[in-house]
């Protein structure tokens, strides 16, 4: 039988034992449903095989043959990977519409002996919600940004709030991302449905009485997209500010860059484009501190002479309501922790 769902919390809270996404490793990789395991019944060459057939020749030829890789591809996953469930195992199975490849794996299921179901509408009624929850619907929380100069250690602060108990949505860590110029990740970023995935599941797990702590972004992190139902809460939402000494901010970026920072060549290359905007004679002198292996220095000059200007102007235009300003002098473990605290105490002592 087909399973409706009307909400996205009614999926994430589903109930069943094992979701399997039986669309082809590609559909799988660009997004899921939170938790399901792969088991394609039809892999990408076998997708666009039957798909080809079916439109250059013959819908009829192209279901016969996607029934036999369908039923035969199923057969290896249950002699393989679900070879271990015993009798009572309940699995809810999706496709791409709820259709033919996730009914098929359904019905062999079922004739086993396993209480399987399947997803009415597939995976296109899960993106529904995704969609629904973050481009149409208003969200339910309220959010306070926390923002401060590039390399006061905002992204390292989020996870020490959540161990004091602070609500956070980390969207550099979700979208694999430092958000800035030299931000890329090694492993690059998720697909814009797979980061829209993992934020909805992140704000289902939020209690909206209580404030969320979000790093101030722009409306992009990477290639990323923030959809317009959370940019909408961050941009009415207020701030606490992070202020450390330039010199603190340069040792902390030297390390959390570290992997830019040891590729000269490519640092060079990143830093190229933005002699339109800072002139030559400042990208040649970053240059000059890359070939000497002036780290510390050149993470000095970048902040001071471009980061802070583009953060000063963006603070101009947007004129935040900054509720309270934090000062720490250093942004070592220690000087995070003793930051944390005071943030923290804040939270929980007093309506923001």
């Amino acid at each position: 039988m087909a399973r409706s769902y009307s909400s996205l919390n009614e999926i994430f809270d589903h109930g069943f034992d094992t979701v399997i996404d039986v669309r082809s490793p590609a559909e799988f990789a660009e997004d899921h449903v939170p938790g399901a395991i792969s088991l394609p019944v039809l892999d990408n060459e076998e997708r666009a095989r039957v798909g080809t057939i079916y439109k250059q020749q013959s819908p009829f030829l192209a279901r016969k043959l996607g029934a036999a890789l369908v039923f035969r591809n199923a057969a290896g996953h249950i002699e393989g990977p679900l070879s271990h469930h015993d009798g009572g195992w309940r699995p809810l199975v999706y496709c791409w519409r709820g259709g033919q490849r996730s009914g098929a794996l359904e019905w062999m299921l079922k004739e086993i002996g396993w209480r399987a179901e399947k997803i009415d509408g597939g995976y296109r009624t899960y993106r529904r919600l995704v969609t629904k929850a973050l481009y149409e619907d208003s969200l339910p929380h309220r959010f306070i940004q926390l923002g401060g100069y590039t390399g006061t250690a905002k992204t390292a602060l989020l996870p020490r709030l959540a161990a004091r108990g602070v609500q956070v949505i980390d969207l550099e860590g979700l979208a694999r991302h430092r958000g800035s110029l030299l931000g890329d990740m090694p492993g690059g970023q998720p697909s814009q449905k797979g980061f829209e995935t993992e934020l909805a599941l992140a704000l289902s797990k939020l209690d909206p009485a209580r404030p969320v702590v979000v790093e101030a972004e722009s409306s992009k992190v990477g290639q990323i997209l923030v959809p317009p139902s959370l940019w909408a809460g961050m941009k009415a939402a207020r701030w606490i500010e992070v202020g450390a000494p330039l010199e603190a901010r340069a040792v902390y970026l030297d390390a959390a860059y570290d992997d830019i920072l040891s590729d000269g060549d490519r640092l060079k290359a990143q830093l190229d484009p933005l002699r339109y905007h800072r002139g030559h004679a400042l990208v040649d002198s970053w240059g000059a501190l890359i070939d000497a292996g002036e780290r510390i220095a050149l993470c000095r000059s970048l902040a001071a002479d471009h980061y802070d200007p583009a953060y000063e102007k963006s603070m101009a235009a947007m004129a935040p309501d900054v509720m309270e300003r934090f000062e720490t002098p250093t942004l070592d473990d220690a000087g995070l922790d003793r930051l944390a605290d005071r943030i923290a105490e804040r939270l929980h002592t007093s309506e923001m």
